[in-house]
């Protein structure tokens, strides 16, 4: 009985040894074969520009994990499918600094949340946005007070920018921003 639970418990917690070889081998090479995808991809393959480029990168970890843990998938076919997110990547975002129609439709619009000392409260619904997290923004970035802050703006990568008021309180990096009155 000693060594039927002992085998039992081998088998849960230590797998199979032959299969423990497999994933040491296949995840050495998947892991080098996505970072040979990526630095002949670019840099902008894994930024945090936008939610697509957020997609990508989850996509990315979810395939190389099963390509390391599953016994279905061969290393070529992981290698295949790394290779062809990042390709896909690539050719949108080619086609998204070329074409503002497919821009448009891969990212969405950084949003004017609060500006010249009011929260602009239609504009935080619609980002399912509170005043705590604006304030937790405001904190982050070292700005004192709201009394300090020009604007701030729900980007399209999710983050709050705070733009504190300054000598020079142009309106420029606000031109692409949704809500701006122009």
């Amino acid at each position: 009985m000693t060594d039927g639970l002992s085998g039992f418990l081998q088998e849960i917690f230590l797998g199979n040894p032959t299969y423990l070889v497999r994933v040491l081998i296949i995840g050495i090479l998947a892991y080098v074969a996505l970072v040979i995808i990526l630095r002949l991809s670019g840099k902008r393959t894994l930024s945090a520009m936008n939610a697509f480029d957020f997609i990508v990168t989850v996509a990315l970890g979810s395939t190389l994990a099963s390509v390391i843990t599953s016994r279905d998938v061969s290393l070529a076919e992981g290698v295949l499918a790394l290779g062809l997110l990042v390709g896909l990547q690539y050719v949108v975002s080619w086609f998204s600094v070329r074409s503002e129609r497919v821009q448009k439709a891969v990212k969405s619009e950084p949003r004017l949340l609060f500006h010249a000392g009011e929260f602009l409260h239609d504009a935080m619904r619609r980002e399912r946005i509170a005043e705590s997290e604006i304030r937790q923004a405001l904190r982050s970035e070292g700005a004192g007070s709201l009394e300090s802050v020009r604007s701030i703006v729900l980007e399209t990568n999710g983050n709050l920018s705070v733009l504190t008021k300054s000598k020079s309180d142009g309106m420029g990096s606000l031109v692409d921003v949704a809500g701006v009155r122009r």
